[in-house]
């Protein structure tokens, strides 16, 4: 069946490799219909919305979408580069992945991270007796999409009535009563027992089909008891129905430490918004780093797949594209995987695999030098010849 898949390559580089991916696809048989759709910085300077109704409209119809990468910019900034005919007339600047994930619900976010064997930016150390050491890491990260501290839930200076309600808590009262109100800033992390829900079970299920002995759940219950506490109390009471899959438990801090321990140890794991933000980019550094970082964004009616990383502005302006395009080319599988395309995705999966072990095709991060146009002169592939190294490698696999 032809489908119609949503493009919005966004800001910056997010068009050079949504170009590659769309490449790959082709490439590996995959028939579909690409509708372009409009978001991201310039939408948010002409119109004060980074995120069109129409492009909403959009994902409502079709149901699939492959995304680039936006530019955020701080409150102050962002209003600078509104139009001037914008100026002052109330608009507020949201991310619109962000509040795309809101608009559709999109509460499951998956982020794999796995190291390829030949990758020079593979996460090694060192063994007894000095023996070098590479693990294999192959971490899967469910990261509850659209609560916690990106819910959007703050105010700078707030309102009599928000005030009021903090000034109910003695430990407000105890570390804050003192402050002027016109010096509060304040951000709230709301967790929901049913995205709770959601998302643990949506972790325990992908360790099932897929083989993993334990789900982790890395947050903070000892000090942000509320929120961490009901995960975790969450994720206690459905283990239950997992017979085999361990339960473990992590704080945040001692995560991150742990990771460049044993990352081997770690095979799901599943976390709050902000945790699984930061987890989620831990792992990606063992694996390669952003260029390998691939995420999908789930709910009932609409999924959306893009790279973790971001828009990298100044790498948009060079005549020939340096970037490295694996991750949203690795979306694009996930993409696949999501559809019922696995064959397709699985092939496209041992192309990018070959690629890196032959180690003859790579992006100058690969090389580990420093991003500039020059790098092409350096022996680093571009990101288009990246693309036709994962293209050429599907005939071999």
């Amino acid at each position: 069946m032809k489908r119609t898949v949503v493009t919005m390559p966004g800001d910056g580089i997010g068009g050079a490799v949504l170009d590659e991916a769309l490449r790959v696809l082709e490439a590996a048989g995959f028939e579909a219909d690409y509708v372009h759709a409009d978001i991201g910085w310039e939408f948010w300077k002409s119109e004060g919305n980074p995120l069109p109704k129409r492009t909403l409209d959009l994902l409502e119809k079709h149901r699939i979408a492959l995304f680039g990468a936006i530019t955020s910019k701080p409150k102050a900034k962002a209003l600078g580069e509104l139009a001037p005919e914008l100026q002052g007339r109330g608009h507020v600047y949201y991310s619109p992945i962000v509040a795309m994930r809101q608009h559709f619900d999109l509460d499951i976010c998956t982020r794999p991270c796995r190291a390829f064997k030949g990758n020079p930016l593979n996460f090694i150390r060192r063994g007894p007796g000095g023996v070098v050491e590479e693990p294999p890491v192959d971490a899967v990260i469910f990261r509850q999409n659209t609560e916690g501290l990106y819910g959007g839930v703050e105010w700078t200076d707030p309102p009599d009535n928000v005030y009021s309600a903090l000034l109910s808590h003695p430990k407000f009262i105890a570390n804050f009563g003192s402050v002027p109100k016109a010096e509060l800033a304040v951000s709230t992390r709301i967790f929901t027992r049913g995205a709770c829900n959601r998302i643990v079970r949506a972790a325990f299920e992908y360790a099932k089909k897929h083989g993993y002995g334990s789900v982790t759940v890395c947050e903070k219950p000892n000090v942000i008891r509320e929120t961490s506490g009901m995960m975790l109390e969450v994720a206690k009471n459905i283990a239950t129905d997992y017979d085999g899959i361990k339960l473990w438990d992590t704080n945040i801090d001692a995560q991150m430490m742990w990771l460049t321990k044993n990352p081997e140890d770690y095979g799901v794991i599943v976390s709050g918004n902000m945790f699984g933000d930061i987890v989620s980019d831990g792992f990606a550094g063992l694996v390669g780093g952003l260029g390998f970082a691939c995420s999908a964004n789930i709910g009932d009616r609409v999924a959306v797949f893009e790279p973790t990383h971001g828009s990298a502005p100044k790498y948009a302006e060079y005549e020939e594209s340096i970037v490295n395009p694996i991750a949203m080319i690795l979306s694009a599988c996930m993409m696949l995987d999501h559809i019922g395309e696995t064959d397709m995705s699985a092939r496209i999966m041992r192309a990018i695999e070959k690629v890196v072990a032959d180690g003859e095709v790579r992006t100058y991060d690969m090389l580990k030098l420093r991003g500039c146009q020059e790098v092409l002169q350096q022996g680093a592939a571009s990101t288009r010849q990246m693309g036709d190294a994962v293209i050429a490698a599907m005939e071999d696999v």
